[in-house]
């Protein structure tokens, strides 16, 4: 309930002018535990309690000097890598705009453009220890097209890990309902000694994203 007594998420449903999506999207942050949590907390999104679940359960964090965060915006992810690592050296990677994180590095530009890569590589002065993505494309309401689409940057993420990644590290990335297609995944298995799906608490139970794992980087061999 507002201070005025009127509950937020009814007055929500009686705007006009609005979208249906765009109403049900806001009425399910209002209601959301992790929003809540996440605005307490200082957090820029709920996302960052996906990283830090995954954490928790893969021991990602853990040792990182240096660490590639694609798709940062808004930066809840690379706010919890720097809580976890202080120390560690930060670059992310959005077309949109992102506030400042302290000790993190923010190239505002697109990932998949050709000078991308080599940017990165400049802003972190040696190979990372993990490599994240959060990326996924658009939707444009055509389940096959949005797939290809998220698997198109997923695929292109896994290309910048393998051939960046110092021996040991570990790769992240986030894909939709089904995991990781089968070429990719024979991909991830030769140049890593572990890969795992994993659908993180934080994660809405009725959204199609899963995160796929990949530990133990053996070597662009």
């Amino acid at each position: 309930m507002s201070r005025s007594g009127r509950d937020p998420a009814k007055r929500l449903r009686k705007s006009r002018g609005r979208k249906e999506s765009s109403t049900r999207w806001l009425t399910r942050q209002i209601s959301d535990p992790y929003v809540k949590k996440a605005k307490a907390e200082g957090y820029r999104s709920r996302a960052a309690y996906k990283l830090a679940e995954l954490d928790e359960r893969f021991g990602l964090l853990k040792g990182v000097k240096r660490a590639v965060d694609l798709g940062i915006a808004p930066g809840g992810w690379s706010q919890v890598l720097r809580q976890a690592c202080p120390e560690a050296k930060v670059v992310g990677i959005d077309l949109l705009p992102t506030e400042p994180i302290e000790g993190v590095t923010i190239l505002e530009m697109d990932f998949m453009a050709d000078e991308a890569p080599a940017a990165l590589e400049a802003a972190l002065d040696g190979p990372p220890d993990l490599v994240l993505s959060d990326m996924a494309a658009n939707t444009v309401g055509h389940k096959q097209t949005d797939h290809l689409r998220t698997m198109g940057l997923v695929e292109a993420a896994a290309d910048f890990a393998i051939a960046n990644l110092a021996p040991g590290g570990a790769f992240v990335a986030k894909v939709l309902a089904g995991g990781t297609d089968a070429e990719l995944l024979t991909l991830l298995k030769r140049h890593f000694t572990s890969v795992k799906h994993a659908k993180p608490p934080a994660s809405r139970k009725g959204s199609s994203e899963w995160y796929v794992i990949a530990k133990g980087f053996k070597g662009a061999q």
